[in-house]
């Protein structure tokens, strides 16, 4: 990871414009200068800049779109490791996530071309990303984090209220920014929670959800670039997708889920030279010998319910487009 981490310092310090893709244990990394990037391997779409091809896909009478739940009996264990460390004060917020088979009539790179959402990645074969949450951004001397933390239906009466009035979700969410505000900490000054638990919604193909997240922002060095590896590996693992403390979850996280994340929850950016924005990458597709796959799960904490978690995690199984 030393060598991924001073190739961007490299990168950045000639303000060559690059992407960077980290997975979720910082073990499979690469960086590649956007002039090289080859189109018909890797293509992204940041807030709608980025290389996506302008094509038209295929006009289909009906998308196919069925989920496989994961079985709950497997969902309990893994929830219940957690519980046990939680209870015994190992972790405050873990994230928990499992596999989910999906079945769709929909390719990697159709999904990724007709995906709404701010941050979007299309590895050819391997995986489609259309995430909703930023990692950091950071531009005009200072940085950026958006941690998203509590989802609820949103066709649910009085959905909004319920979610802000939740102490589960509450907890969860003072936990995640306060993480994320020791993070920026390590890399940045003054920093400060310039807007908290605001609400976002998000369209899918099946249902409306709406999700809480926050600004945190803090001054970053003028010299920035020059050190940008060295800045995004020193916050790496995003906290939102691990939790607190990061370190001792990360170890109860491997306990309980026993399958590989791979680039799932890890995070993907591009710095055009100047400013750099990127995504946690969350509302993740990967292509295996047996199929699709889509990752997802929530947040966990000592008040949390296996059956509210479970249904949680299934919420965030969609296709952002209607």
């Amino acid at each position: 990871m030393q060598e991924i981490s001073e190739k961007m310092n490299a990168l950045g310090g000639q303000k060559i414009p690059f992407l960077f893709v980290f997975d979720f244990l910082m073990q499979q990394a690469f960086v590649i200068p956007l002039n090289e990037l080859n189109p018909e391997e890797i293509q992204y779409n940041i807030f709608g800049n980025g290389n996506q091809s302008i094509v038209e896909v295929e006009s289909r009478n009906e998308i196919v779109f069925s989920v496989k739940s994961p079985d709950f009996k497997r969902y309990t264990k893994a929830f219940d490791k957690v519980m046990f460390h939680l209870r015994h004060g190992d972790s405050y917020l873990l994230n928990l996530t499992m596999p989910v088979n999906i079945n769709t009539n929909l390719g990697l790179f159709e999904i990724f071309y007709r995906s709404t959402a701010p941050y979007k990645l299309w590895i050819k074969d391997k995986i489609t990303v259309f995430s909703p949450e930023p990692f950091v951004k950071i531009l005009n001397g200072k940085i950026f984090s958006f941690p998203m933390k509590g989802t609820i239906d949103a066709d649910l009466d009085n959905a909004e209220q319920k979610l802000l009035a939740d102490p589960k979700e509450l907890a969860e969410h003072y936990t995640i920014v306060d993480l994320i505000r020791n993070d920026l900490n390590r890399v940045s000054t003054g920093v400060c929670v310039e807007k908290f638990r605001y609400i976002e919604k998000i369209h899918t193909h099946h249902k409306n959800l709406l999700q809480t997240s926050s600004m945190i922002s803090g001054v970053i060095p003028n010299d920035y670039a020059a050190n940008i590896g060295s800045i995004i590996t020193t916050l790496l693992p995003a906290g939102s997708i691990t939790g607190a403390p990061k370190k001792k979850t990360i170890e109860v996280i491997l306990e309980a889920e026993q399958y590989d994340r791979a680039y799932y929850t890890g995070v993907f950016g591009v710095f055009d030279g100047q400013c750099l924005d990127s995504g946690v990458m969350i509302r993740f597709i990967e292509q295996t010998p047996s199929g699709m796959v889509f990752k997802a799960g929530g947040g966990i904490t000592v008040n949390s319910n296996v059956q509210d978690e479970y249904n949680e995690l299934l919420n965030k199984v969609y296709l952002p487009f209607v």
